[in-house]
């Protein structure tokens, strides 16, 4: 019995002795934070008392009850407040935590924000600059065309008229792709149906979008985020999924604005093309932005569903 009790102390002591070293490690790398510090003490005490019961028992020796009871009283006390002041410190890390994460959702918004207000100048730019002058130029054409010449220089004329009406309407919807006039005029839903409208009329596909939305509108960020989101999600189903049909739904009620959004394509594994370029970072990041969730599933040859939730109350 007494071989077994001299083990005993001997492995908690050793234990003790590592738990002093890795409070030791703790303390510097907390720049001396008072919790490691009464955690030391604790262990030293307690490593002590354990060392005067090892030799009471080795020696037989008699060492005072006082002795052992002041010993155990103060690595309680050390203890005790230790776990205390630990709390605190978790809260304060918490706090801490949190605080960075509203910086982050803070510099991400005005990033963002500095992205809409690039796209809106530099659209308007090329609204207001490069449109009147390729409509001059038509109009120059237009009346060489109408005077007599031959006919070849009538034809070279005709296909440089043609040529500028293209740029023009390339114009236009590259301007209105940058900052849709439509968004700003009608709102969200009038918005993503037109995105829709063109997406249809160019690629054999079917899209069936349902909403409660009449003439609601929200706070410019959730305008332009929301629909930026349905954009990338249609755009990538058309150039990745290979999917015949899309549905999505989106719905307001009660301060909150969701969006369904699935597609019959191939599919994939989200987690694994999160960083490979589909956009479903960016899409997780400017819907963080609005403190909303962005939800994802999919597996192959099953489609994929997409769930974003935002309440625009706190946005």
């Amino acid at each position: 019995m007494e071989l077994f009790l001299k083990i005993m102390l001997v492995a908690a002591i050793a234990i003790q002795c590592v738990a002093t070293a890795f409070a030791l490690k703790l303390v510097h790398t907390t720049k001396y934070n008072s919790v490691w510090i009464l955690f030391i003490i604790g262990f030293f005490v307690l490593s002590v008392n354990l060392v005067l019961q090892f030799i009471a028992i080795s020696k037989a020796a008699a060492i005072p009850v006082p002795t052992f009871i002041i010993m155990s009283t103060t690595a309680s006390l050390c203890m005790s407040i230790g776990v205390m002041y630990a709390h605190k410190l978790f809260n304060y890390i918490e706090r801490l935590n949190s605080q960075r994460s509203l910086f982050n959702k803070r510099i991400l918004t005005a990033v963002l924000r500095t992205e809409e207000k690039s796209r809106s100048r530099f659209a308007k730019e090329l609204h207001d600059g490069m449109g009147p002058l390729l409509s001059s130029a038509k109009m120059s054409l237009t009346a060489l065309s109408s005077e007599n010449g031959a006919a070849q220089q009538k034809e070279i004329i005709s296909n440089t008229i043609y040529v500028i009406d293209e740029a023009i309407r390339s114009l236009r919807e590259i301007s209105n792709n940058m900052q849709p006039q439509v968004l700003n005029d009608f709102g969200l839903s009038r918005a993503v149906r037109n995105f829709i409208d063109k997406s249809v009329s160019i690629h054999n596909i079917k899209i069936r979008f349902t909403t409660n939305l009449r003439n609601e509108r929200f706070d410019s960020d959730v305008e332009v985020i929301m629909y930026r989101v349905i954009c990338e999600l249609i755009t990538n189903s058309l150039k990745h999924s290979g999917c015949k049909s899309i549905n999505l739904s989106l719905a307001y009620t009660n301060d909150i604005l969701s969006l369904e959004y699935t597609d019959d394509g191939r599919g994939f594994n989200p987690s694994a093309m999160m960083d490979c370029g589909m956009g479903l970072s960016n899409i997780s990041s400017r819907i963080n932005s609005l403190n909303g969730t962005f939800d994802i599933t999919s597996s192959k040859g099953k489609g994929m569903h997409a769930s974003i939730v935002v309440n625009t109350h706190w946005v």
